[in-house]
């Protein structure tokens, strides 16, 4: 039996439960099946996306972040570890969900001495609109056509139908982006260490209702 005290985190998983319900209530249920349907799809298409392992050489990158200042991952690992985490963008309430979770556990991340930063295909202008919704205290950081992103997890075009089912409600998926490609990535997170090496590597796979856990990044930073 391990002796090590229980990490005190919030739990991502509870508070997906009450979003589902909220999400029952307010979309249409054709629009929710449609969603669901292309979740469980992508469960199926993508269920080991992560690029990179523990021991791997963290791939290295400069990103505009939400006020177009260039964030290099160089210059963060001079101050820690790095909390790397790839989300689809502002649109995606279970990508608000698991930014918001995970400012909850920002002050023992930065214990820790280490940094978070969150990466999206997103324009910087809405990375913005995604901090300042979600009161985020971290790097969001904007990587146009997911340069990044396709090093680091599996990277995908968005299906007809998930973006028509936003069209119907009046959401243009393809306005949180400067270009048509429509590809998004697969969430996952990673802790860098500081000597730039991958100390952890996780994805919950294509269902993006799932993510990675507060609890499992403490620990993997704990260790």
């Amino acid at each position: 039996m391990s002796n090590q005290p229980k990490v005190d985190a919030p739990s991502y998983k509870e508070k997906l439960g009450t979003l589902l319900e909220q999400l029952s209530e307010m979309l249409p249920a054709e629009a929710l099946e449609t969603f669901n349907r292309d979740a469980d799809q992508l469960a199926k298409n993508h269920k080991s996306p992560i690029k990179l392992s523990p021991g791997d050489k963290a791939p290295s990158f400069s990103l505009p972040n939400a006020i177009d200042n260039s964030i290099s991952l160089k210059e963060v690992l001079a101050e820690g570890p790095v909390v790397l985490t790839f989300y689809r963008g502002t649109w995606c309430p279970y990508c608000n969900l698991a930014l918001k979770t995970y400012q909850q556990i920002l002050p023992q991340i930065k214990q820790a001495g280490a940094s978070l930063v969150a990466i999206s295909p997103q324009t910087p202008d809405n990375s913005l609109n995604m901090k300042e919704k979600n009161n985020l205290e971290f790097e969001v950081l904007s990587d146009v056509g997911n340069e990044v992103a396709r090093q680091y997890t599996t990277v995908f075009k968005n299906g007809i139908e998930p973006i028509e089912a936003m069209n119907e409600m009046d959401i243009d998926f393809y306005s949180f982006y400067s270009d048509d490609s429509g590809e998004i990535p697969v969430p996952a997170t990673f802790v860098i260490n500081q000597d730039g090496t991958i100390g952890f590597a996780r994805s919950e796979g294509g269902d993006y209702r799932k993510r990675v856990e507060p609890e499992a990044i403490l620990k993997a930073l704990e260790s």
